[in-house]
C-alpha cells in the first residue's frame, strides 16, 4: 500500500450501501461514502473522474451482469466492489453461488485497476445480526481469501465497533446514517494509504440514555409499517427498491456509464459540485 498516492479516477460499485442511502441531500438524492471519498480525492488530484454505479437493492449476480463489464471497461485507478450483502439476507441463499459470483466479480475487476478495494460490510447490533451472522462472516472469509489472491485491499467495517452502533443507523435499520457514511469514507481513504482525517473513527460512540419502554415499542411499531412490511412485501412478489434505476452515472439513453468530475477545476480545496464529462 502507498503512503499519500494520487489517483486519478474511481469507479464505485454495489449496492444501496453504496449508492448512499440513508444520506440524504436536501435535494432528495443521496451522497454517500463513494462521494465524500471521491470528492477527497478529487481535491487532491487535478482532473480528477468519477463513477458511481451502484442500485439499491441489488444481488450480487445482477452487480456482476449490470456493472462489472461496465467498471472494467472504464479502466479507472480505483474500483471498490461491496456486494452479497443483500444475498445473505434472503430466506433461501446459496452461498455457493454466491462466492462463485463474487470470485468472477474480482477476477475481472482486479485486472482492470490499480487498486480494487473490498469490504467486510457492517453490521447494526440486533437480532437481524445475530441471525444471519453466520452467511455474513461465510461471506466476509471468502472476501478474505480472494483479496489475498488478487491483490486487493480489504477494509474491516464489520470489526469497527462504531459503526455497530444502532445511532449509526438510520430509521430503517439497514442504512447507515450520513456520520456512519463519513466514517466509511474515513476507512476506505486510510486503507488506500492517505493521510488520517479522523483517527478515530473506529472509536465507540459514548454512552447514551436508553429510551423507555413505550418510546421503544413505539419505534418498534413506526419500523415495522414503514420499514419492514413493504421490505416483506417486495420480498413476496418479487420485486426490488432498484427496479427501474440506474447507477448514479449511468445513461440509460446511451447505454453506458459516465465520469462526473469536479464542477469547478480552479478553485483547489473541498469539492462542492460535480459535473458530467462529455465523452
Amino acid at each position: 500500500m502507498q503512503t499519500n498516492p494520487t489517483h486519478t479516477s474511481l469507479v464505485a460499485l454495489g449496492d444501496s450501501f453504496t449508492e448512499g442511502m440513508s444520506d440524504l441531500l436536501p435535494d432528495g438524492s443521496y451522497r454517500g461514502w463513494a462521494d465524500v471519498l471521491a470528492g477527497r480525492m478529487a481535491a487532491r488530484t487535478p482532473g480528477f473522474r468519477y463513477a458511481n454505479l451502484a442500485v439499491r437493492g441489488k444481488l450480487i449476480g445482477q452487480i456482476v451482469n449490470e456493472q462489472v463489464g461496465r467498471a472494467v471497461a472504464m479502466r479507472p485507478d480505483v474500483i471498490t466492489l461491496v456486494g452479497g450483502l443483500n444475498d445473505t439476507l434472503r430466506p433461501k441463499c446459496d452461498m455457493g453461488r454466491v462466492r462463485g459470483l463474487l470470485t468472477e466479480a474480482v477476477e475481472r475487476l482486479a485486472p482492470s485497476c490499480e487498486q480494487l478495494i473490498l469490504m467486510r460490510s457492517p453490521g447494526r447490533q440486533g437480532p437481524v445480526l445475530e441471525r444471519f451472522r453466520p452467511r455474513m462472516e461465510e461471506l466476509f472469509a471468502c472476501i478474505d481469501e480472494l483479496a489475498e489472491q488478487h491483490g486487493a485491499l480489504v477494509v474491516d467495517l464489520y470489526g469497527a465497533p462504531s459503526l455497530s452502533d444502532p445511532r449509526m443507523w438510520d430509521v430503517d435499520r439497514l442504512h447507515l446514517t450520513a456520520e456512519g457514511h463519513r466514517r466509511v469514507a474515513e476507512a476506505v481513504w486510510q486503507t488506500l494509504g492517505y493521510e488520517a482525517e479522523d483517527t478515530e473513527w473506529r472509536t465507540p460512540l459514548p454512552p447514551s440514555a436508553r429510551p423507555d419502554w413505550l418510546a421503544r415499542r413505539n419505534e418498534d411499531i413506526r419500523f415495522t409499517r414503514q420499514h419492514l412490511l413493504p421490505w416483506i412485501g417486495r420480498r413476496l412478489t418479487g420485486r426490488s427498491s432498484g427496479d427501474g434505476r440506474t447507477g448514479a452515472h449511468f445513461s440509460a439513453e446511451l447505454d453506458k456509464p459516465f465520469w462526473v468530475t469536479p464542477a469547478d477545476h480552479t478553485n483547489p480545496g473541498p469539492v462542492t459540485d460535480w459535473r458530467r464529462m462529455e465523452p
